[in-house]
């Protein structure tokens, strides 16, 4: 027999599975010795009291072996020498791009210009220890997206747009724990999620699928009822399996890099900072429009101090417990003002993509074990809020963020050194003569955020801290501290696209995609919305 209940129980309960059969028993009144196995399907916290609970949907197997039904799998066919779709771009909206057409019959070429995962760590860790950005391969630019090496949460509020269980399923059968399908707020982990995106890779490939690293598109092709990419390779880049792809070789502009064109159908998912993309995509009269996005500071607490503030206890998150979430919100002068992309037990990194920027970002380990817990705290910004909409310059808001990470570089002595002020001296306007130990590898130097920052994020951020003190009393407090900036929370631009069709209004055959495109928000809304340009790719060629 198998039976699901949904109950409320301590967390030491929860933690431990032969306590959790002993409540079952006592609870419905039969023998815990009857119960062969019990799947948690869905787990969240309740710590808006003092005596904190765990909410469970458990399915109870009686007399009965567990099946083996952990995920849903997903089959992917052989599509050697079928139709192919060109797919910009390796992150979450790619991927997950690549996969669905697999399963359509069609087969992906993946262009990423980045490298492999596993090539791409090492230059991560070159950013700490020269202080330099490699423009193709960083935080934000290689295979996996900016979610690979920033954290990998999977939580999303999308559920309208398609179907996110499908996304949780697929990141499982690629080696995922199944927890992520039964937790309220699933994450992977920045340790353990490039071993799955590297399995997604791997079935692209098995299933007669290409991918191309170090392959950079450089602009679209469109010949009469012809579209395709052209881009720079880097020779030996390591593309991937190339099987019978209509490709030519336009020239050899140096020793190391050759130009490649691919043709059919293009998926653009390029992510929220190919700038370059941008530029070339207004340039080339390709309609695309400025959107709104948020930007701030990286905000870091002791962990323990966090846990103590969530879980109202100084004992903070005791023996059963996960390193403590929040999630804060307020409006302040007609603008949001956010807790974003919150990494308990995490680190915060340097998320820059080109010389002359610092860009910060938070992440996570799976065992969320760190002495810190961090969060993006940012205020919105509206293209209109920056004085030029009469102008309708699709890129302002792009140029607002360059200024703006420019800016903070040169208050970093022009290194990847971070400008930092702590929290409760920000809100007070005054400079920190000293800064609390930080998770931020490269370093970070005082500056007085509070005076440089422009005025409608400084002024909203101060309020917003008062707010956000007064809910939660020793959060606004000088063991916090502000590393600056964060501005890459979305993309700067949307490619605009038929709402029915998701292709582009006027280029037939482009599907501008995921959270590049302006259609998405993390890693999960970026999988759902691959997953249904791979559909209307699929509908286009009346496959």
């Amino acid at each position: 027999m198998i039976n699901e209940y949904q109950i409320r129980v301590a967390p030491e309960v929860a933690a431990q599975e032969d306590r959790l059969k002993a409540y079952l028993a006592d609870e419905q009144g039969f023998d815990a010795r009857t119960i062969y196995g019990v799947r948690i399907l869905k787990r969240s916290i309740d710590a808006r009291q003092r005596q904190i609970y765990v909410n469970l949907k458990v399915r109870v197997y009686i007399n009965e072996e567990p099946q083996d039904d952990a995920y849903q799998r997903t089959d992917y066919p052989n599509v050697e020498g079928k139709p192919q779709v060109i797919v910009v771009g390796a992150g979450p909206g790619g991927l997950f791009a690549a996969l669905r057409l697999i399963e359509l019959g069609l087969r992906p070429i993946v262009l990423e210009r980045g490298k492999n995962v596993h090539d791409r760590k090492k230059d991560l860790a070159m950013i700490t220890k020269t202080q330099k950005v490699d423009g193709e391969s960083n935080y934000c630019f290689g295979e996996g997206g900016a979610g690979a090496y920033s954290d990998g949460k999977l939580y999303t509020r999308s559920k309208k747009r398609g179907n996110t269980d499908k996304i949780l399923n697929v990141f499982c059968q690629h080696g995922a724990s199944t927890a992520i399908l039964a937790d309220a707020h699933p994450h992977i982990g920045t340790d353990r999620l490039p071993q799955v995106i590297e399995a997604m890779r791997n079935t692209i490939i098995n299933c007669g699928g290409e991918v191309h690293f170090q392959t950079k598109m450089s602009r679209l092709i469109i010949s009469g009822e012809r579209l395709g990419v052209s881009g720079e390779r880097i020779l030996g880049g390591g593309e991937t399996k190339v099987v019978g792809v209509e490709a030519e070789v336009i020239s050899h502009p140096s020793p190391l890099t050759t130009n490649i064109s691919f043709f059919g159908p293009v998926i653009l998912a390029t992510g929220h900072s190919a700038r370059d993309v941008y530029r070339y995509l207004a340039e080339a009269k390709v309609e695309i429009e400025a959107k709104g996005i948020a930007v701030g500071v990286r905000l870091e607490h002791p962990s323990q101090l966090i846990d103590q503030i969530q879980y109202h206890s100084k004992q903070g998150r005791g023996k059963y417990l996960p390193a403590a979430e929040y999630s804060m919100v307020t409006q302040v002068d007609d603008r949001g003002v956010y807790s974003f992309c919150m990494c308990p037990g995490g680190f915060v990194i340097p998320a820059a993509t080109d010389k002359q920027q610092i860009v910060v970002n938070g992440m996570s380990p799976a065992n969320r074990g760190t002495a810190w817990s961090n969060s993006g705290m940012v205020v919105e910004v509206r293209p209109e809020d920056l004085g030029n909409e009469e102008s309708g310059d699709p890129l302002s808001v792009m140029r607002f963020q360059e200024e703006l990470e420019k800016m903070c570089w040169q208050q970093g002595n022009m290194k990847q050194t971070a400008p930092a002020q702590r929290m409760a001296d920000f809100v007070n306007g005054k400079l920190s003569y000293d800064l609390p130990k930080s998770s931020y590898a490269p370093g970070l130097i005082s500056s007085p955020l509070h005076f440089w920052l422009p005025k409608m994020i400084s002024h909203r951020l101060k309020e917003g801290f008062k707010t956000f003190g007064r809910h939660a009393h020793g959060f606004l407090t000088n063991e916090a501290v502000m590393i600056a900036v964060e501005t890459r929370t979305s993309s700067p631009v949307r490619i605009i696209r038929d709402k029915e069709t998701l292709q582009h209004v006027r280029v037939q055959g482009l599907f501008p995609c995921g959270e590049g495109a302006g259609y998405a928000g993390g890693i999960v809304s970026a999988g759902v919305d691959g997953e249904r340009c791979a559909e209307a790719a699929a509908a286009y060629l009346n496959h």
